[in-house]
């Protein structure tokens, strides 16, 4: 089992890094390492763990983590089925790359509060062509053209125009071992293969080799969440996806996430959303439209 701490060798004489992965899936474990991080998923979708979030990925988003916050990408069975392949551009580098005091000048304000809030980690919501083409422009250059092509980004990413959230709302106060990056890896993994069958809390402490009672606390400690709470807002994260891309019944979304009960679904829903699931999809599919397209009894 790899260590949660990844290294990631930087050239001597440049403080960053670009890598492109092109794989049948991700395969990179639940990680952190000393490096801000940037990303472009230029093919695939998923689910990402960050910090205490689960959220939905897909292609043509991007993300920025900063050091020391754990993160991975999973792939859904669906895509890994599809035959195509998982691919990401990354780019590692480190705050002083360009000197230890380079982003503190008063012209780089808002790169300087972008690195900061990294350390919650950063989705793009809809990066434009620009970006998308940054990225890929980058991968075929070297040396000051690279250089300059990651300014560019750093600079598009910190302006008002791009629609950014912080993916955590809070810092975590958690420590996390490397010994916790053998049990939470297959944990993990389960979890995201598994949310929409019955999950057996027994078969879980199996695979991290404690009795029930001890897991339960071990994995509350480690993730902020009780085990029964992290499946929920994994479920509920992939109703979100299907709601917001799909015109499918409350019902059938229910069932595809793993609930056999509409009304505790919708009340699922609502707590870790704040709307019910009707709401939630009027609001993205519907804004200037007051009609509602499904019944009180579809929402149960």
């Amino acid at each position: 089992m790899k260590s949660i701490f990844e290294h990631q060798s930087l050239p001597k004489e440049m403080g960053f890094t670009i890598k492109e992965y092109i794989q049948p899936h991700f395969s990179s474990p639940y990680h952190f390492h000393d490096l801000y991080e940037l990303i472009l998923i230029a093919n695939s979708y998923g689910k990402l763990y960050a910090g205490n979030k689960v959220l939905n990925f897909k292609k043509n988003e991007v993300f920025m983590f900063g050091p020391g916050l754990p993160h991975c990408f999973y792939n859904e069975k669906s895509f890994v089925s599809t035959g195509e392949a998982a691919h990401a551009i990354v780019i590692f580098f480190k705050e002083d790359f360009l000197g230890e005091n380079f982003f503190l000048h008063n012209d780089l304000i808002r790169t300087k509060a972008l690195l900061q809030d990294s350390a919650f980690g950063i989705k793009v919501k809809e990066p434009n062509e620009v970006i998308e083409t940054l990225f890929m422009e980058i991968t075929k250059s070297k040396g000051i053209d690279s250089l300059i092509i990651l300014l560019q980004l750093l600079n598009m990413l910190s302006g008002q125009n791009v629609d950014k959230i912080l993916i955590n709302t809070e810092l975590s106060k958690r420590f996390i071992t490397d010994n916790d990056s053998a049990r939470l890896e297959p944990l993990l993994k389960y979890i995201f293969e598994n949310f929409r069958n019955d999950l057996n809390i027994q078969e879980a402490a199996s695979l991290a080799c404690m009795n029930e009672a001890a897991f339960c606390r071990y994995f509350k400690s480690r993730t902020e969440q009780t085990f029964s709470q992290f499946v929920n807002r994994v479920r509920i994260t992939h109703a979100t996806r299907l709601l917001a891309a799909e015109e499918r019944s409350i019902s059938d979304i229910c069932y595809e996430c793993g609930y056999e009960n509409i009304s505790y679904f919708n009340r699922q829903f609502k707590d870790i959303t704040g709307q019910t699931p009707i709401a939630y999809r009027k609001e993205l599919l519907y804004p200037d439209d007051s009609l509602n397209t499904q019944t009180e009894e579809e929402i149960g």
